[in-house]
């Protein structure tokens, strides 16, 4: 592969994932440091007659039902993640809702993620199916962008020392912090 190729192939994909790539360092960034956003919730249903069992094969039909009994109307889900005794619609990216299964009893809960919170809900890959198939995309194109930047550093003669130095670098610091 011809070397002004290369450079148009690594130009067009970091210019194209660069927004996902802020999302993810920003949203991550945030994160790390203690600002995880917030989630507001309302419990909006109470029952100790209805019961839901999270091992259900007809789980998804349940929480569909339990949700119309409650009289939430205009809402889809995915899939039903269960956590212990709570059962989460997904994706959690946006307004969704949580039931928790308390012995005798059970509460439909509304939950509104903030900005922040929704970023790092689709930074975990908690969004709806077409983002997770565009990061499954971004992660190939990263892939592509890191290797293609890599070569055409290694292959100029003029860059290819600081290249490799920077390279070592960053292998020898990312292996000292796996220890």
């Amino acid at each position: 592969m011809n070397r002004k190729l290369l450079i148009t192939v690594h130009m067009y994909l970091s210019a194209f994932f660069a927004p996902a790539v802020l999302l993810v360092a920003i949203s991550g960034g945030l994160y790390l440091i203690g600002i995880k956003g917030e989630v507001t919730q309302e419990v909006i249903f109470q029952s100790n007659e209805i019961m839901i069992d999270s091992d259900s094969a007809s789980l998804h039909a349940d929480v569909a039902n339990l949700l119309s009994i409650a009289g939430v109307r205009s809402y889809t889900f995915d899939y039903v993640k269960v956590k212990g005794t709570s059962l989460y619609t997904r994706p959690t990216s946006s307004d969704h809702y949580v039931i928790k299964i308390k012995p005798g009893q059970l509460e439909l809960i509304h939950a509104h993620p903030d900005l922040q919170s929704r970023l790092i809900e689709l930074h975990k890959g908690h969004g709806p199916p077409a983002f997770k198939t565009f990061q499954q995309v971004f992660a190939l194109g990263l892939v592509i962008i890191i290797l293609t930047g890599l070569w055409l550093g290694i292959s100029a003669t003029r860059l290819r020392r600081s290249t490799l130095l920077t390279l070592s670098a960053g292998a020898v610091v990312f292996g000292l912090l796996l220890l």
